[in-house]
């Protein structure tokens, strides 16, 4: 079976987690973390690599001891190292770790003090008081450990959008070599760019009773055979991803293509607005009567029905239709359409690659400007910046950019906003920059009240350009912080402050709803890959099917800007 990089990279974060559950050295817990970030974001597949005795790229944090664990992984599927750790572990430790708010410290305190090791065990003392009592817990946390569990089973079988387009992308490549297929799509959530996927539904176009179906099931990463037919089949991946293939005919490829995208919501209204024609929508065309008059193509369906193409990052039943009908649709931004990236780490706090190798590394992905923007030296665990630190940035910037032609190096900071909403850094620092992120990376749980008034404060300084992340959330892992986001929107309106749109895929932070909000309010939104090394401006992509199901256009965003049109939005609020 193909083994992907998110398949290595989860296998050493479960090391690191198990690791730091026994109490081991922290910087051997901190290398395999870093080891799986660096596999996990690498743009290439290592099997393919070791597949064709390439030598493996030397990345940050991997040396000769995790290379060769890689190879392992590779070749059987196994870590030998995690395999030992599992057995000295109660076998359901690794479950609770997967619980967003846990973590390995409390997984290891509720195991020593209350005997707990399974998810029904911890949601059990949970629900009987018993967490509250543990020194460092409390009634907050005991709620809040349970409300995790519950919202735990309800995603445990979601995958994050670009771990699902690994297995994605390998099966559509396998699927493609198979005699007589034409055409292979993968539809449903996966296609409209949801930040999270349950499942894959892969339409195929080829001769029924052809070799599809028996390739299919022969696919080496199929755990299980669900159901089997001559024009569906249905299994489940070994990495538990479940996947239905569809058998369509020409003539109803578009009808299938459309139907099977969804969603469910955008679907029923069209499909009301067709039955008010007289018309009948499946998934095999649009029918008048016994007679189909559309279906070969998308664009037919909703020309049967008197719509426009909507794009389906838009289809969810949010005033698509009726845009439609109006004439209203958004021209949806596309990745080509940024010019430059605010946000990215260098070697200097927690990045992998010098100023130099980050700059040349976007302008290869067609940009032309970046911000350097470091972690401010409250982050101390990201060795953010103090103002000495910075300012020899500052002088390493000018005279790179007096080098390099064709991409310009913006001077920036990703500051700290502090539990008062004052800033990490003085004003005399931030004001020679070009680029301030204010950014909360602590202090989560702050009521709403209190939680609002720190951001509103922290965009009162003149300095400030940007709001980094501005929900806080990690998919899976952490929830939004309670905030006012439509007040926090309106004072950056007023101070010509910009939010971002963080692309890591574990944030995508504006989430397409709040995108959607920024562009009812008239707040541009900055696209950026927050990077962390160069193989990060992949992400961008999944920036920018956020935006697109926020409805954002070219104009709604900051970074599409040429340089001189940017310096002069950064300036206008200062």
């Amino acid at each position: 079976m193909p083994v992907h990089n998110a398949d290595i990279a989860a296998i050493f974060e479960e090391i690191a987690d198990l690791l730091e559950i026994r109490g081991n050295n922290p910087f051997r817990i901190r290398a395999y973390r870093n080891a799986a970030r660096s596999v996990g974001e690498f743009g290439r597949e290592f099997n393919t690599l070791i597949e064709s005795g390439a030598e493996l790229p030397k990345l940050p944090g991997i040396g000769a001891d995790l290379t060769a664990k890689i190879h392992e992984i590779v070749s059987t599927g196994h870590c030998a190292t995690l395999d030992k750790l599992r057995k000295e572990m109660p076998p359901a430790i690794t479950e609770l770790l997967r619980v967003p708010g846990l973590g390995p410290k409390r997984v290891q305190t509720l195991n020593r003090e209350l005997g707990v090791a399974t998810v029904a065990q911890v949601k059990q003392a949970a629900r009987s008081g018993r967490i509250r009592d543990i020194a460092g817990f409390g009634v907050k946390t005991e709620q809040r450990i349970l409300e995790a569990l519950e919202a735990h089973a309800e995603q445990a079988q979601r995958f994050k959008l670009p771990v699902a387009a690994q297995y994605a992308d390998a099966l559509v490549d396998y699927l493609k070599r198979v005699r007589g297929v034409k055409q292979v799509v993968v539809a449903g959530s996966y296609r409209r760019m949801k930040e999270t996927v349950g499942d894959l539904d892969i339409l195929v176009t080829a001769q029924v009773g052809g070799a599809v179906m028996e390739r299919f099931t022969a696919y080496d990463e199929v755990r299980k055979v669900l159901e089997q037919g001559e024009t569906h089949c249905s299994v489940v991946l070994k990495s538990g991803l479940l996947v239905d293939l569809r058998l369509v005919p020409e003539e109803s490829y578009g009808a299938a293509l459309y139907y099977f995208t969804g969603s469910k919501a955008h679907n029923i209204a069209v499909r009301r607005l067709a039955q008010s024609q007289g018309l009948k929508i499946n998934e095999y065309g649009v029918f008048k009567g016994e007679r189909r008059v559309a279906g070969d193509t998308e664009e037919s369906v909703f020309a049967a029905v008197g719509l426009p193409f909507i794009a389906p990052e838009l289809r969810e039943d949010r005033g698509e239709i009726e845009a439609a009908r109006a004439g209203r649709l958004p021209q949806l931004i596309t990745l080509a359409d940024l010019r430059g990236d605010l946000h990215m780490h260098t070697k200097a706090s927690d990045g992998r690659n010098t100023i130099r190798e980050m700059a040349l590394a976007a302008k290869a992905q067609g940009l032309s400007y970046i911000a350097i923007t470091e972690h401010s030296r409250r982050l101390a665990v990201a060795r953010g910046l103090d103002p000495q630190r910075l300012a020899r940035q500052v002088d390493e910037i000018d005279s790179l950019n007096a080098e390099l032609s064709g991409i310009t190096v913006l001077k920036g900071i990703e500051v700290d906003i502090l539990e008062d909403g004052t800033l990490d850094l003085p004003d005399s620092v931030l004001q020679r920059l070009e680029v301030v992120i204010a950014a909360v990376h602590g202090k989560f749980e702050l009521p709403r009240r209190r939680q609002t008034e720190r951001i509103l404060r922290a965009l009162d300084n003149r300095c400030v350009n940007l709001l980094a992340h501005p929900t806080g959330r990690l998919i899976g892992a952490r929830e939004p912080y309670d905030v006012d986001m439509l007040r926090i929107m309106r004072k950056a309106k007023s101070r010509r402050i910009f939010l971002e749109l963080n692309s890591q895929p574990e944030r995508l932070d504006l989430d397409d709803t709040m995108c959607q909000m920024a562009r009812d309010e008239g707040v541009l939104v900055s696209i950026d890959s927050d990077s962390h090394n160069t193989f990060d401006f992949a992400n961008l992509r999944y920036g920018v099917g956020q935006a697109r199901r926020g409805w954002l256009e070219r104009d709604n965003v900051l970074n599409t800007r040429d340089l001189t049109e940017l310096r002069r939005q950064l300036s206008a609020g200062r």
